[in-house]
């Protein structure tokens, strides 16, 4: 299949754009026993979707979960949830039944989603930095600077700015003709190895540009802040007297800078080192960054966070209580 390359009358032509039937996604190359790996991916995915179902339940449940931060947390786990479906299922699909020719409808539709969701990761982590900035920096006048509508503001704006953003990506490719190899080097319809098809029958330099602005805008920028949020949380630290207010404040922030970490360095050392990374090495690193992170979010917020631990102790306690109810004779 490496040598598959489009064929001029099997394409749709339309006003000389040359646009292929479909793609071939072809996955990790000469690595045996791969089956494996994607019932790996498989048994991640139902955790994950167990995991972020539990915080959500627990949070729309319970209504002391119903403050400003938990907006970013509940939204943060439907994220996990819509990017983990947009990839997983159809990866398996293709990998474990060899499926792996996509239509090009379904692979810009697929392209679409899976960054919008990982580009809402990014946002939803940065959204929770900020609301540990204004608590820990400025507490009295934290319930003036975060409210409820200030989280709804926030979160629609981070999802207005990503569909627009991912959208742009996406449009740049219907201009592309594709009239050579039409075999994408990853596991999925990867914006960046798709696009590149099309540079020996089509400008791509737009595409070029916007395969930087994006991991700068969705992954630098929102790193950046968070880094200078946390010199800021460092400084407030030193000025806490009480160590056991101290240690409160670092608790708080654990879980946070647990998710962060989870989710940027990998996709980050892997953007910063992709000319000397092998791609089954970047395919693994970029798949594993996208399916272990929605899975590991809602562990660590149950396990880190007292509130939340509280309030997941409460609602199993009452599914518990439900279970062993008596019925009652009529």
């Amino acid at each position: 299949m490496s040598s598959l390359t489009s064929d001029v009358n099997q394409t749709e032509n339309i006003n000389t754009i040359i646009r292929p039937p479909y793609f071939f996604i072809s996955g990790f190359i000469a690595i045996p026993h791969m089956k494996y790996y994607y019932v790996f991916l498989c048994f991640v995915y139902i955790i994950s979707l167990v995991s972020n179902a539990f915080v959500m339940t627990g949070i729309y449940v319970d209504r002391s979960l119903h403050s400003p931060k938990y907006i970013a947390v509940f939204n943060l786990a439907f994220t996990d949830v819509c990017e983990s479906t947009a990839l997983v299922p159809k990866l398996l699909d293709m990998f474990l039944f060899s499926r792996q020719l996509i239509s090009y409808d379904q692979c810009l539709t697929s392209l679409f989603f899976i960054f919008l969701f990982l580009t809402m990761q990014s946002f939803n982590l940065t959204i929770l930095s900020y609301d540990r900035l204004v608590a820990i920096c400025c507490p009295l006048r934290y319930h003036m600077m975060v409210t409820h509508r200030s989280m709804l503001r926030l979160t629609g704006a981070a999802w207005t700015f990503a569909v627009l953003m991912v959208l742009i990506s996406v449009g740049l490719i219907t201009r592309l003709s594709f009239c050579r190899s039409l075999v994408i080097n990853s596991y999925f319809c990867d914006h960046g190895p798709l696009f590149r098809l099309a540079a020996p029958c089509s400008d791509v330099v737009p595409n070029l540009m916007m395969a930087y602005i994006n991991p700068c805008v969705a992954l630098y920028l929102p790193m950046v802040f968070i880094i200078s949020s946390y010199i800021c949380i460092t400084h407030a630290l030193f000025t806490i007297t009480l160590p056991q207010d101290r240690l409160r404040a670092i608790k708080t922030c654990s879980s946070h800078l647990i998710l962060v970490a989870i989710f940027y360095l990998p996709v980050i050392l892997t953007y910063v080192l992709q000319t000397l990374v092998p791609t089954n090495a970047r395919i693994i690193n970029l798949s594993l960054t996208s399916v272990l992170p929605p899975m590991l979010n809602p562990i660590i917020y149950v396990l880190k966070t007292e509130e939340f631990k509280e309030s997941a102790k409460k609602l199993l306690r009452r599914g518990a209580q439900r279970a062993v109810a008596p019925v009652k004779l009529t």
